[in-house]
């Protein structure tokens, strides 16, 4: 098993579509199958249930995704520990989705601070030698470092007349056309605030950015973080009714991340 396997194993595991995996990578479709192909002939399991629109990951693909994906983080922290003082200090940075920008800018200025001379690469999605994300959302093993603590707010069009409502209230909201995200984790967290409706949404988004696209153009409103709306010009928000629901963006890591004396640096003083 290689570097090569086991970055193809993840791509396909948190894609779940060898197409797309294969895009991502820069592979043939056929390439990247007898890779995967390979692997599991090598552990000797099965990782993948091919579907006719993308693939199922068995429970034993489950098993390996942490292991492998902190063999690759040992191997990229023993490349920077063995690299030539004049290469350039390379920190690769995961950005979850519904990050937003006001975060992601306040993380990068700290960076600059502590590490001046670090080439930061970001990418999207669980990926990297650390991430920007949700402590809800934290992988397994991982640790976690808080930033910012925000709240979920009820968001809309500007000219919306729910604005202009003194006190809102659980029924005036439940009287309301939503768009929700399903699929989200927070999900389960709003139902109480959608009421009858929850069962039968306007629209419905993969996640709080394409929410608040569908909000925008008019579609119902949603429930969505303070920092995501605030980056709408089009769209205004008030707090939600009752105790209020928050979230924790920080830092995700893996132990193994502190064997690379930079992320270590960065870490110390992120943790503060």
């Amino acid at each position: 098993m290689d570097k090569r396997q086991l970055k193809a194993f993840m791509c396909v595991f948190e894609e779940r579509n060898i197409t797309r995996a294969a895009a991502l990578l820069n592979l043939t479709q056929p390439a990247l199958s007898a890779t995967i192909k390979a692997l599991e002939e090598e552990l000797g399991t099965q990782l993948f249930e091919r579907k006719p629109r993308g693939v199922e990951v068995t429970e034993d693909a489950r098993v390996l995704y942490p292991h492998a994906r902190r063999m690759i983080g040992d191997m990229s922290a023993l490349a920077c520990r063995f690299r030539k003082k004049q290469d350039k200090i390379q920190l690769n940075i995961g950005i979850e989705q519904d990050i937003a920008a006001a975060h992601l800018g306040n993380l990068m200025g700290r960076i600059s601070l502590v590490l001046p001379e670090v080439l930061v690469t970001l990418d999207p999605g669980c990926t990297g030698d650390i991430r920007l994300g949700c402590e809800n959302l934290l992988c397994e093993d991982e640790l976690f470092i808080p930033m910012f603590d925000e709240s979920y707010v009820l968001a809309f069009p500007q000219n919306h007349p729910i604005g202009q409502v003194p006190k809102l209230t659980l029924e005036q909201l439940h009287e309301q056309p939503w768009v929700m995200s399903p699929e989200h984790e927070s999900h389960q967290r709003f139902l109480p605030l959608y009421g009858a409706s929850g069962g039968i949404p306007r629209a419905n988004a993969g996640n709080f950015t394409l929410a608040l696209d569908l909000v925008a153009a008019g579609y119902g409103l949603t429930i969505a973080p303070a920092s995501l709306v605030e980056a709408h010009c089009e769209l205004s928000s008030r707090p939600l009714p009752g105790h209020p629901l928050m979230r924790r963006v920080g830092i995700c890591y893996a132990i193994q991340a502190q064997l690379n004396p930079t992320i270590e640096l960065l870490l110390a003083n992120l943790d503060h």
